[in-house]
């Protein structure tokens, strides 16, 4: 494995190159690249695909979202998903990260079933889109019937510490059809815990810390977004961080 000498493979997800030059530094397994991800993330613009494939070596996988909210898409939507998908392959991704659900909250099996024949040969991850379906356990077979490589979830709840055992049966239910990788609330204090009541062989962690803006002039009077001064609040993967969690796994019995 890349980076550690763990047998677990730890994805983290950045918004930036410099946070995912730290996460490889730091000893990561895989890149998730997002943007927005306040709102849970979003599609990266082909700009940012394009510098971090030149900044990293590290397996990058892309996600493929086209809005904030759920995951309920037009045909307009689907279209760019489509599209977006198109040019993650050119611009050298390793994989594709999305979700696509239901009105009634299961998966949207005919339009994930085409998703995945359009990304091959990337790998692609279902998202945690998963983990706000009505049944996990039926969504995992449709997902492990249309052939998606892995999962992301929590367990159906706020964080994987809270959903463990969900995720522990999801695994055993899994029988190496597909990856069940856990993610939401991993850190470097509580990952051994994590992997020992879950069984996991991946991860997905943020590891996001909040950076100072270094703009010296702020006008109070304005804002650019829904939220005040947010333009001047930002977070960043530290490679210190990546490193400590890391180093935890390497702990492991």
């Amino acid at each position: 494995m890349s980076g550690t000498d763990s047998r677990i493979l730890v994805e983290v997800c950045v918004d930036s190159v410099a946070s995912a030059i730290a996460a490889e530094h730091g000893g990561a397994s895989r890149i998730e690249l997002c943007s927005s991800l306040t709102d849970g993330g979003v599609t990266s613009s082909a700009g940012l695909m394009e510098k971090m494939r030149a900044a990293v070596s590290l397996p990058l996988h892309v996600m493929i979202r086209p809005r904030a909210g759920d995951f309920l898409y037009d045909e307009y939507e689907f279209a760019i998903m489509q599209r977006d998908i198109v040019l993650a392959k050119n611009l050298r991704a390793d994989g594709v990260v999305f979700g696509i659900l239901n009105a009634e909250g299961t998966i949207d099996f005919a339009r994930t079933e085409q998703l995945v024949g359009l990304a091959r040969p990337l790998a692609v991850t279902f998202h945690r889109a998963f983990d706000m379906t009505t049944d996990l356990f039926r969504a995992l077979e449709d997902l492990c019937r249309i052939g998606v490589d892995r999962v992301l979830t929590s367990g159906g709840e706020s964080t994987c510490l809270l959903g463990a055992e969900t995720i522990s049966q999801l695994i055993t239910k899994a029988r190496s059809r597909i990856v069940v990788m856990p993610g939401s609330g991993i850190k470097p204090e509580n990952v051994s815990e994590l992997i020992r009541q879950t069984g996991a062989k991946e991860i997905h962690v943020g590891l996001r810390t909040a950076a100072a803006s270094a703009m010296q002039f702020r006008n109070p009077r304005v804002s650019m977004g829904s939220v005040k001064e947010r333009e001047y609040e930002r977070t960043h993967v530290r490679e210190e961080d990546v490193r400590k969690l890391c180093a935890a796994l390497t702990r492991l019995d």
